[in-house]
């Protein structure tokens, strides 16, 4: 009996941890890094960019920085006076919700002149509700979303063998 509610609590961990785990750190402009002259727009189409995942941006300190902005913002090129800057060289932001998300670099002219600026929009986590694509819109997520379906069905599988070899 006792081995029951271990393998219970064992399952019900598995649910909820294994969707964190899958999150893909992204390194914004893979070796180029965070710099000017780059087709950031072009860097990030046809990636999936989920809930969970990390954006790094790789830059010398000093040299740029990371700016959060809104729409508006992205367009003009220019933060609230109140934006604080991301300054590290090796900035780590997680994406926790939906939508769309716009990031520039506020040194000099880096984002009008040279083009440092992103944005990405982020769909929700692998499972959830609003994740599922309607029957008339494939999307180049797809073949994640049968990737990590096939993955979860193999860890139910071996949760469950596990289970009842221990009941």
């Amino acid at each position: 009996m006792a081995s029951s509610k271990i393998f219970s609590i064992i399952a019900v961990v598995a649910l909820f941890a294994i969707p964190t785990s899958l999150a893909t750190e992204f390194v914004v402009g893979d070796e180029k890094g965070w710099s000017l002259d780059f087709d950031y727009q072009g860097w990030a189409a046809g990636k999936d960019f989920r809930v969970g995942d990390k954006l790094v941006f790789k830059y010398t300190p000093g040299v740029h920085n990371v700016l959060r902005v809104n729409g508006t913002e992205f367009q003009k090129c220019e933060a609230a006076d109140n934006t604080v800057p991301l300054t590290t060289g090796n900035d780590v932001i997680t994406l926790a919700t939906p939508g769309r998300k716009w990031y520039i670099c506020g040194v000099a002219r880096h984002c009008a002149a040279r083009n440092m600026k992103l944005n990405v929009t982020v769909l929700s986590q692998v499972g959830s509700p609003s994740s599922s694509p309607t029957p008339n819109s494939p999307t180049p997520s797809a073949a994640r979303g049968n990737a990590e379906s096939g993955f979860y069905g193999w860890i139910v599988v071996m949760v469950s063998l596990v289970g009842m070899v221990l009941v």
